[in-house]
């Protein structure tokens, strides 16, 4: 028999249909992490208490709408697309779990590193528009960032979908900027990997900044 494939949980997307909560989740995140070497599992996120967290290796924090605010202290944007409140009730709670396991990787992707910063004390910019003239290069889009530290992660083209933003990592260093000095990436040099991407790695065509984070993440989870 060969060696276990580290189990990746990932989260999925939840939406009301006709009255009817939905999950949903592109098909890149699991393509990327059997590539890589994983076995992906897809998670049900319908509030707390419904997943056993230690069974999983490492986890994908996927894409979505926008996090609700009071929460964190502010309000809501009335220019957000509001997450269901039972997805971020999920992600919440993970989350917890994860602040108190670094040794569990982790890949946050657009929605998922703004509630890894927020939930580790970080803020929000919830509307691009509002402060970015440059917020078009943002949303469905190419574009450059550049990173840090260079031995960290590499500079690069990556495929952006936001129109909210890191304004404060928390307590996540950051790791690359766009052009417009919109935060890109972040992480905890502390953990094994703990890396955040404002960008979505899964469409993402540079390999370094694409299917290379879903690859170290699964380095990571075999421990």
């Amino acid at each position: 028999m060969g060696e276990r494939k580290p189990l990746i949980g990932i989260t999925t997307d939840l939406y009301d249909r006709d009255g009817m909560l939905t999950f949903r989740v592109s098909s890149h995140y699991s393509a990327m992490v059997e590539r890589a070497g994983g076995e992906p599992v897809h998670l049900a996120t319908m509030g707390t208490g419904v997943c056993d967290f230690a069974r999983y290796d490492g986890f994908v924090l996927t894409g979505g709408d926008d996090p609700v605010m009071e929460g964190f202290g502010v309000p809501t944007s009335e220019h957000s697309v509001r997450v269901l409140p039972e997805r971020q009730a999920f992600e919440t709670e993970l989350l917890g779990y994860l602040h108190a396991h670094d040794g569990v990787p982790v890949l946050g992707v657009c929605l998922g590193m703004q509630m890894m910063a927020l939930t580790s004390g970080g803020t929000l910019n919830q509307h691009l528009p509002d402060t970015h003239d440059t917020h078009g290069i943002h949303w469905e889009h190419e574009h450059g960032i550049v990173s840090v530290d260079e031995g960290v992660m590499v500079s690069g083209e990556v495929r952006s979908k936001h129109r909210q933003a890191v304004d404060d990592p928390g307590g996540y260093r950051v790791l690359a900027r766009a052009p417009d000095g919109v935060i890109e990436a972040i992480d905890d040099p502390e953990a094994r990997f703990r890396v955040g991407a404002q960008w979505h790695p899964e469409r993402t065509a540079f390999e370094p900044l694409g299917f290379g984070l879903f690859d170290r993440l699964v380095r990571a989870s075999r421990g």
